[in-house]
C-alpha cells in the first residue's frame, strides 16, 4: 500500500537513520541537466540574506552551503533528532522544532528555505502562516518540491503501475499553496534527465522511497541503463511589505503643527 508522505508516524520513522535518505540522494548524483540543488541556492544567494532559516534541513547539507557560500547566518531545524545532530555536526546552529509551531519570533529572517520537505507536513496552510511570520517584510520563501509522479520511466516498468503516491505538496499545487500567505509566488522549473546505470541501482532506489519500498524486488530485469525524465519546481516567494503609513496612522501634537508618526 502506498503511505502517505504527511503521516507523522512514517516520517519520524523515516528520518531517524539517515541511511535511507542517503540513499535517495546518491541516485541522485547520476543526474544529467540542471541541478535543482543550485537553482534552490541561486533563488537564496539573489537576495543576499543575512539571515536565513532552513526547515527540515535533513542532514544540514544546503544550510552548511549557505553558511560557508554566503557568510549569511543560518538557523536551522528539524524534527528528528538524529539530522539536528548531523547539521551540528557541519557547524550549523540547528533544533528540533515543528514548521508548524517555529519557535522564533516575527520577522526574525531575511530568507526561509524549505526544501523536498512541506510534502510532509500534515497542517499546510499553519505551516506556510508560519514561515511567512517569520521573515522580515518582503522577506523571501524558496521552496522545492517534485510533480505528483517524478521519474515516470522508472515507475512505468512495474507491470501494474503503482497509483501516484499521496502528495499534498507538489509541482501542480505549491504555488496555489504558498499564495494563501505569500504576496507573491514564482515557479521555476528544472528538468533533466537521471540515470540508473543498471538494474541493481533503479531497485535500490525504490527499496529506499518512503511511499512504495515493497515494490524493489518486483522490478523486471533489463540490460544496460535506464533513463528516466526528472522535473524539479523551485517556487520563490516574496512575504507582504508593510503598508505604508495612512493619514489616519499619524495624530498631530497639541498646539503644534507639525505630524508625528504613531507610536506603534
Amino acid at each position: 500500500m502506498t503511505r502517505a508522505l504527511d503521516d507523522p508516524v512514517a516520517v519520524r520513522a523515516e528520518y531517524a537513520d539517515p541511511s535511507r535518505l542517503a540513499a535517495r540522494a546518491a541516485a541522485w548524483e547520476n543526474s544529467v541537466g540542471p541541478d535543482p540543488r543550485d537553482a534552490l541556492f541561486a533563488a537564496v544567494a539573489e537576495v543576499a540574506p543575512r539571515r536565513v532559516l532552513e526547515v527540515g534541513c535533513g542532514h544540514g547539507w544546503f544550510s552548511e552551503r549557505v553558511l560557508r557560500e554566503l557568510g549569511a547566518e543560518v538557523v536551522a531545524v528539524d524534527q528528528s533528532e538524529q539530522m539536528v545532530a548531523l547539521t551540528r555536526d557541519r557547524g550549523v546552529e540547528a533544533h528540533v522544532a515543528d514548521v508548524q509551531d517555529l519557535p522564533f519570533a516575527d520577522g526574525s529572517f531575511d530568507c526561509a528555505v524549505a526544501a523536498w520537505m512541506l510534502y510532509h507536513v500534515p497542517d499546510l496552510d499553519r505551516a506556510v502562516a508560519e514561515l511567512a511570520r517569520v521573515l522580515r517584510p518582503g522577506g523571501r520563501l524558496v521552496a522545492v518540491t517534485n510533480p505528483v509522479v517524478n521519474l515516470p520511466e522508472l515507475w512505468a516498468l512495474f507491470e501494474d503501475e503503482p497509483p501516484p503516491r499521496a502528495q499534498s505538496f507538489h509541482a501542480g499545487n505549491g504555488a496555489s499553496i504558498l499564495g494563501r500567505s505569500f504576496a507573491r509566488v514564482e515557479t521555476r522549473e528544472v528538468r533533466g534527465t537521471l540515470v540508473f546505470p543498471d538494474r541493481e541501482a533503479a531497485r535500490s532506489y525504490v527499496g529506499a522511497s518512503i511511499t512504495r519500498p515493497y515494490l524493489a524486488d518486483e522490478l523486471p530485469e533489463w540490460d544496460g541503463p535506464l533513463e528516466c525524465t526528472r522535473m524539479n519546481a523551485v517556487f520563490v516567494a516574496e512575504a507582504a511589505q508593510l503598508p505604508p503609513v495612512r493619514e489616519a496612522d499619524q495624530w498631530t501634537g497639541t498646539g503644534g503643527t507639525g505630524r508625528f508618526p504613531r507610536e506603534p
